[in-house]
């Protein structure tokens, strides 16, 4: 029988089955399964969140193929301000830096508006310093959903509006939300419910 478990990614491991310099989401599973598993797409090394974990090729398929349209949203927070001219862009399909062709049509809102002081302990380790260095930086957070899954994607896709991405978590897959109950690095098994969401 095919196994498929909801992954919490925490930041700082790559997703790969096997890595020689870091460690993998796979080194959270014992290691009698991490031959047979593998990760259903992929979540940058900084990035945290929702990855399923799975043995079904066919599902990993269906789901990182951009012409079954798999919504995937995340919450982030950026350096800059959402306008609705950049809403607007964003819903219509933005080109991203170093690409001649406009990416699909996503949604993205803003949910607070703020400074970047306000959030100290989200801002990656090795850029904590030097962004702290500028306390008025106007920040907001927010959630955007795609359905494609380039390198990089949401990063730069805010950077085609002039907004920089300091944290990013990815929060639903296909209409299944992560398990906030699960700490980064936990996982579990997917209800039947969610498996059948995620086969539609």
């Amino acid at each position: 029988m095919p196994r498929y478990y909801m992954f919490h990614k925490p930041k700082g491991c790559v997703t790969a089955k096997k890595d020689s310099l870091c460690k993998t989401v796979m080194d959270y599973f014992p290691e009698d399964m991490r031959d047979t598993l593998h990760p259903s797409g992929r979540l940058d090394k900084d990035t945290e969140g929702f990855l399923l974990i799975t043995d079904d090729g066919a599902l990993t398929y269906s789901l990182m193929h951009p012409d079954k349209h798999v919504s995937k949203t995340y919450f982030f927070y950026a350096i800059g301000v959402l306008t609705e001219e950049k809403i607007k862009a964003v819903s219509e399909g933005i080109t991203m830096r170093g690409s001649n062709t406009p990416v699909r049509p996503a949604r993205i809102k803003c949910l607070s508006e703020g400074v970047i002081t306000e959030i100290t302990d989200f801002l990656p380790e090795n850029k904590r310093e030097h962004l702290l260095k500028y306390p008025a930086q106007k920040i907001f957070s927010g959630e955007i959903t795609i359905e494609e899954g380039k390198n990089h994607q949401v990063k730069r896709m805010l950077r085609a509006i002039d907004c920089c991405i300091v944290y990013l978590k990815r929060i639903n897959i296909g209409g299944v939300p992560l398990d906030e109950s699960l700490a980064p690095g936990e996982y579990r098994e997917l209800t039947e419910e969610e498996l059948s969401e995620l086969r539609k």
